[in-house]
């Protein structure tokens, strides 16, 4: 797959939605103030960095443990043919963020965020139950959080 060609523009659009979305009824033409462009224009780019995969998400972060969550990270050893089974039984559960492949012997890693340690249990434990894999809990125990942009 080849990888789309951003212009100017288009960066500075990704630069204002990784950094300074606009919370306002009309974000996307606040964001076309600040970068030189109409509303329906951000839009139009958005929309196509979407479709492009360069974009795979808009949306808040918050600090779960703040609002009374649970999170944790999570791994497994997953033969290579039951990886796509295992990703979607995983990603069915609403509160499964960041799940990736890596290459190693634990080679499928994810973050939970539940109400609860019990409600991370048992979603874990319906995983595991359902694909038949093991799933460990490395729950943080000290929070180190860095702001990571890419400034384009």
């Amino acid at each position: 797959m080849t990888q789309p060609k951003l212009d100017d523009l288009d960066k500075a659009i990704l630069n204002e939605i990784q950094s300074h979305f606009p919370i306002v009824s009309r974000p996307y033409a606040e964001m076309g103030k600040r970068v030189g462009a109409s509303e329906d224009e951000v839009m139009r780019r958005v929309q196509a960095m979407g479709d492009a995969g360069v974009i795979r998400r808009i949306g808040a972060n918050f600090t779960s443990r703040k609002l009374g969550y649970t999170s944790t990270l999570c791994t497994a050893s997953v033969p290579p043919e039951q990886v796509e089974q295992f990703a979607q039984t995983v990603n069915r559960y609403p509160g499964v963020t960041h799940n990736y492949l890596r290459r190693h012997h634990f080679n499928v890693w994810f973050t939970l965020i539940a109400k609860s340690p019990a409600k991370v249990e048992e979603i874990l434990g319906e995983i595991s139950k359902e694909t038949g894999i093991q799933v460990l809990s490395l729950p943080a125990y000290e929070m180190f959080k860095i702001k990571v942009d890419f400034p384009l």
